[in-house]
């Protein structure tokens, strides 16, 4: 089925890669001011590049103004549309799109992506009769995002409806996503408190108030200047209790328990309706609530201006996330709380690990990167920080994490793959690992996996434990992981890049740590101890150590320390690992304070 995508540059990346791997799809053509060397045919009038190449679908993927004029025109010329997120700037122009529907018999499928997930039916639900839905999330955007485009950050562009503010772009899912699970009943009501931090005409923080006719109310608390990026939750409120839905990760907690659930790609389920009638999953009609918050937003007063952190990179409103999980609890307006000036100390619903270690499994990670649960940030019990997040030398290091650079072909470690007579190369063969269940256990958690390549193929499922200790004057982190299936393990030493049998448990500590070391209990420095077999391994700085002990079978340690400081046992060192049934791994983290000495590790390890 021919395909054209206006808009490339941007989030239009993303469906360029995602029609190259969808079956029976082919991408027809480009629209972009832009030049976009793909080797299909470039027009700037989407009108005609839909005429031309015959194309049945049109992607629209440019700027929320320029949508309903590249809708019309599409549906005009003979496409059906794939409209990203959100479909209009205003009800009028909503309405615009729905008539040219109408007029034409195309079909429209909105992008919101994440109503395409499975955890929304079981959403509804879970909680018995929905009485209240609160909606909280907290990002943290650069100054220079608001410097990306003419039209960010803005209301009105040249006397043209634009809203680009966090409750109809960024946050807009969030919003969506509530009008999905409360279900159809109609807007009665809409309530908003607005402002910004930054030097914007919109919004980057701001709450909300919904009343639907059918008496549910739905609050909304978000913003752009949070401290760091916190996965965006729903919490649910109904008859039978509560419930939190984490949209982005289509994962459902409820009892403790974090279940995760598949998602069905949009413009796959586009194409078969086209195809064979299958119902549509976000057709443009069911759109119409959150069009109608989004023009009530258009509509309201300029956003007040509120005081915040202003540092070098950013505006930071100290507490924003704890204001914003606090609104979700309590189904309250940021105004009733208190802000701006009222203290705020709700805890954000994260997996944590003690005090010590954050256990993240994010949403924003580009594939490339091979996205998986990490630990960051990890701390000693005095504070001082021993993992690094996605540093520059190497952005798809995440802290610490179960990372295989190659299964059957498919890349779990992130970034290039080396090629034999070739080199380290970007192929699109990442995988990912998705989370299926999370329930915690005695001092941690037991996680269950899937492994699935670019196509979504599961290679390998695991189950993963997480478990801390105290040490007294250190505490330890135990990990075990067993996967299961059939697959062939490969490093790039397996393939001929001497030295680099990475993969498996690995952790990535901070670069600018003072006098970095690493010894094992008959070797010293990163030369001795790379690619030794001995069953602990220290890595030292002047205010952190890191002692690892392998428990069970034994690999050979990968280890650097001079151009970066990282550790892991390496399950394909120097030859394949072939799997069939089981593989089993635990390893043993002591995290201490200050510089370790080798007595100290030998007793520890023991």
């Amino acid at each position: 089925m021919k395909i054209v995508v206006a808009g490339v540059h941007g989030f239009g990346k993303h469906h360029l890669h995602n029609i190259s791997r969808l079956e029976g799809a082919e991408l027809a053509g480009v629209c972009d001011p832009r030049p976009a060397d793909l080797g299909v045919p470039q027009s700037a009038d989407l009108g005609a590049l839909v005429r031309e190449t015959g194309a049945r679908v049109a992607v629209i993927a440019t700027p929320i103004h320029t949508h309903a004029d590249l809708a019309v025109t599409a549906l005009r010329a003979g496409a059906h549309v794939l409209l990203e997120k959100p479909p209009a700037p205003s009800v009028a122009e909503f309405e615009r799109i729905a008539a040219a529907a109408a007029e034409t018999g195309g079909v429209v499928q909105v992008g919101f992506q994440s109503l395409g997930s499975a955890a929304i039916p079981v959403a509804r639900s879970v909680v018995g009769e929905i009485r209240g839905i609160g909606v909280a999330g907290a990002w943290e955007r650069p100054k220079s995002y608001y410097t990306r485009a003419a039209w960010a950050g803005k209301r009105r562009l040249d006397g043209v409806d634009v809203m680009d503010g966090a409750l109809t772009n960024p946050f807009a899912h969030a919003v969506a996503t509530a009008f999905s699970v409360a279900g159809p009943s109609p807007v009665e009501s809409i309530d908003l408190e607005l402002y910004h931090a930054n030097d914007i005409q919109s919004d980057d923080t701001s709450s909300a108030r919904v009343r639907l006719a059918d008496g549910t109310v739905i609050t909304v608390t978000v913003s752009l200047c949070a401290e760091r990026r916190y996965e965006p939750f729903l919490e649910l409120h109904g008859s039978a209790g509560t419930a939190r839905l984490f949209y982005t990760t289509d994962e459902l907690e409820a009892g403790g328990v974090r279940t995760g659930y598949g998602r069905t790609d949009l413009l796959a389920n586009l194409l078969d309706h086209l195809r064979d009638g299958t119902d549509l999953l976000v057709p443009l009609a069911s759109t119409e609530a959150f069009t109608r918050f989004l023009d009530a937003v258009r509509l309201a007063p300029e956003p007040a201006p509120i005081e915040s952190a202003d540092e070098p990179e950013r505006r930071l409103v100290p507490g924003i996330a704890a204001f914003a999980a606090r609104s979700a609890r309590e189904l309250k307006t940021l105004s009733e709380l208190g802000f701006p000036g009222a203290p705020a100390d709700d805890p954000w619903p994260e997996v944590r690990l003690g005090e010590t270690a954050s256990y993240l499994y994010r949403s924003d990670i580009d594939v490339t990167s091979a996205p998986r649960p990490y630990l960051h940030p990890v701390t000693t019990l005095g504070g001082v920080p021993v993992t690094e997040l996605q540093p520059a030398d190497h952005i798809h290091h995440f802290g610490a994490s179960v990372a295989i650079s190659d299964v059957n072909g498919v890349n779990f470690w992130g970034g290039s793959t080396f090629v034999p007579g070739t080199g380290p190369v970007i192929l699109p063969n990442h995988g990912r690992q998705r989370r299926r269940r999370l329930e915690p256990v005695d001092g941690g958690y037991l996680e269950h996996l899937d492994w699935t390549g670019p196509d979504g193929e599961v290679l390998l499922t695991e189950e993963r434990t997480l478990l801390t200790r105290s040490l007294g004057d250190a505490w330890a982190l135990d990990v075990s992981f067993t996967l299961t299936g059939s697959a062939k393990i490969e490093s790039s030493a397996t393939k001929g890049r001497a030295g680099a049998g990475y993969g498996g448990f690995f952790w990535r500590a901070p670069k600018a740590s003072a006098n970095l070391d690493a010894f094992t209990a008959g070797s010293r420095g990163e030369a001795s101890v790379h690619g030794s077999t001995s069953p602990w391994l220290c890595l030292v700085s002047d205010s952190w150590s890191l002692l690892f002990v392998q428990r069970g079978e034994i690999d050979p340690w990968f280890v650097r320390v001079a151009e970066y400081p990282g550790v892991g046992p390496a399950l394909a060192w120097d030859k394949p690992l072939l799997v069939e049934g089981e593989l089993r791994r635990s390893i043993t983290v002591v995290v201490a304070d200050g510089r370790m000495g080798r007595e100290r590790a030998a007793e520890l390890a023991g």
